[in-house]
């Protein structure tokens, strides 16, 4: 049980850790793709991130795939900065005929997110015999801290939308604006220390 609690507890941390609040800002984009009542496509999306990034996690935890973590970093951070633009060029427009496109984008992003959630798991694994249990305990605290911040952004677009009256597409542009331009930023950092 001590196992569960420090591989669960970490993957919990690592996603919620807001010095590391690049997974929190893609995760808040991937709620404000829809709005409420589209709920089951919201629910297609996260499914997406999350098999995109155990399966990435799963890979890299085996050492079968090792990139450079400064390039995974940038590519977290190029991420987060195309998913603003999208909702940026497509703030009003229904999103029905691009379904199949943005779950394949989703699917490839979390990809790239598992990479950057193994460098901590593969740092931590040392000469442990057998990974499968902490890789399957870091991906459920990864996947409970997932969900923590989906029901977060719900709760504030809630208020948003109910208590001050700001119609969906309203309140999504100013919050896309804000994690784009940190995105931007965060791109730009990520790139010079690459270079």
């Amino acid at each position: 049980m001590d196992a569960f609690k420090l591989w669960f507890v970490t993957g919990l941390e690592h996603i919620t850790d807001l010095n590391g609040y690049d997974h929190l800002l893609f995760v808040s984009l991937l709620v404000l793709t829809y709005p409420f009542h589209h709920w089951g496509r919201l629910l297609g999306l996260i499914t997406a991130f999350t098999i995109g990034h155990s399966f990435s996690l799963a890979l890299s935890s085996l050492h079968l795939i090792q990139p450079p973590q400064n390039l995974i970093e940038l590519l977290i951070a190029f991420s987060i900065l195309a998913v603003a633009i999208y909702h940026l060029v497509h703030f009003k427009k229904a999103k029905n005929e691009r379904a199949i496109f943005i779950y394949i984008s989703v699917l490839i992003f979390g990809f790239i997110h598992g990479m950057g959630f193994s460098f901590l798991l593969n740092g931590m694994l040392g000469t442990e015999k057998s990974i499968v249990l902490p890789l399957l305990y870091f991906n459920l605290g990864i996947e409970v801290g997932q969900i923590l911040i989906i029901v977060g952004v719900l709760i504030f677009s809630l208020i948003l939308a109910f208590v001050f009256k700001i119609p969906f597409p309203y309140y999504k542009l100013g919050l896309v604006l804000i994690i784009g331009l940190v995105a931007l930023e965060m791109s730009i950092q990520r790139l010079i220390n690459l270079l």
